[in-house]
């Protein structure tokens, strides 16, 4: 295994090695995309991410190279797949309003709403409601805009990566705003049904694809892909209204 000190190898060899965990990478995140892009450029941008990490490496740091290269591949990739920027405006109204009835039901029942009762208040039918989560696709938790004002130098917006000794910042203020965002997403997570828990833990922590999941829990990808989604709406409503 390649080992990144103060004499470093040369970059192809490094590329080589991190190649099939690119591709992972790539082929999880894929489904946040669309037809725009491919699984293809998805690697190329990991390709990318792995170069930089490479280049910017700093040892004295005491971060392990393969921990830190992969956090960079992961920002390219995800990076990459915001740029292409494709979500019509009444889409993303749909996904505040969305938000903001999550939360009114929240606080109204003293509990996370279900599905139906979602769906209801959104004035859909229950079908509607799982079609219309289906094909959100790259929504985050977050409102970025609201963090990158604390944190301009942010570069990848998972809170699920949001790991200090990994992204090796030093700045007081940062790292306390990181543990800040953690400890809310460890109570946001706590609001959660026990499948929706499972399905993220699966995806961010157990680095599973779609199609694994689905697998695993015996539903279709599409209605993991709902699932997902529908899990990180609820922890937007509970996350971002304290941003």
């Amino acid at each position: 295994m390649v080992k990144i000190t103060d004499l470093k190898p040369p970059i192809e060899r490094i590329i080589e090695e991190f190649l099939p965990r690119i591709n992972q990478i790539a082929n999880k995140y894929a489904y946040l995309g669309n037809p725009v892009l491919s699984k293809e450029d998805l690697v190329s941008a990991g390709i990318i991410g792995l170069i930089e990490a490479y280049h910017r490496f700093d040892p004295s740091k005491k971060v392990n190279f393969r921990t830190y290269a992969e956090f960079r591949i992961k920002g390219a990739i995800l990076d990459e797949i915001r740029k292409i920027d494709i979500i019509p405006r009444s889409t993303r109204e749909k996904i505040s309003e969305l938000e903001e009835k999550i939360r009114s039901l929240h606080l109204k029942l003293g509990r996370m709403p279900e599905e139906e009762e979602i769906a209801e208040a959104m004035g859909l039918t229950l079908e509607e409601y799982q079609r219309f989560l289906e094909n959100v696709k790259g929504i985050s938790f977050l409102d970025i805009e609201s963090l990158k004002q604390k944190m301009p130098d942010l570069e990848d917006e998972d809170i699920f990566e949001f790991i200090p000794s990994q992204t090796a910042k030093t700045d007081p203020f940062e790292n306390y705003v990181l543990k800040e965002l953690q400890a809310k997403l460890e109570k946001a997570l706590n609001y959660l049904s026990e499948k929706e828990k499972l399905i993220l833990t699966l995806y961010y922590y157990e680095d599973l694809n779609m199609k694994e999941i689905a697998k695993i829990l015996e539903y279709t990808e599409g209605r993991i892909s709902q699932l997902h989604n529908q899990a990180i709406m609820k922890l937007r409503s509970l996350m971002n209204k304290e941003l």
